[in-house]
């Protein structure tokens, strides 16, 4: 079932990934519409699989350790042997494909530069990766990733 979102459900959505634990009449005050309202859009975009959860994020997590983007060009007949050397590392968040110049990109969370260091020599040595470049978070600007 696909939805058909309007600003309403994508200022509530934006909203909510920023603040999940506001009450309804909260979120209906912000976005100067009835609770009701609310309580219906939001069952709605549950219902239609756009909400499909509500979590917590820790402090200590956002906050401590480095964060990088390593985007990597594989060769094609390696890319499921890449994959399962990448999920085996434990400082891996997150590993997409993407389109354009690279195959995937990785969102990698370490504790120091050090140990950053280090993971970014692993993963060039792993058989069928090509090249990488890598970008390290300064600072996140907007965060609606849970």
């Amino acid at each position: 079932m696909s939805l058909s979102l309007d600003d309403l459900d994508r200022a509530l959505l934006a909203r909510l990934q920023a603040h999940a634990r506001e009450s309804t009449a909260e979120l209906a005050r912000r976005l100067h519409v009835a609770r009701t309202t609310v309580v219906a859009r939001l069952a709605r975009l549950e219902a239609g699989g756009v909400i499909t959860g509500y979590t917590v994020r820790l402090a200590s997590e956002q906050a401590e350790g480095v964060q990088a983007f390593v985007n990597l060009a594989v060769s094609p007949k390696s890319a499921r042997k890449v994959i399962d050397r990448l999920s085996g590392i434990p400082e891996l968040r997150q590993l997409a494909a993407v389109s354009g110049e690279f195959d995937y990109i990785a969102i990698l969370r370490a504790p120091n530069t050090q140990r950053l260091d280090a993971l970014l020599d692993e993963i060039g040595e792993i058989d069928g990766v090509l090249r990488t470049t890598t970008s390290v978070l300064l600072a996140m600007r907007v965060d609606r990733v849970a």
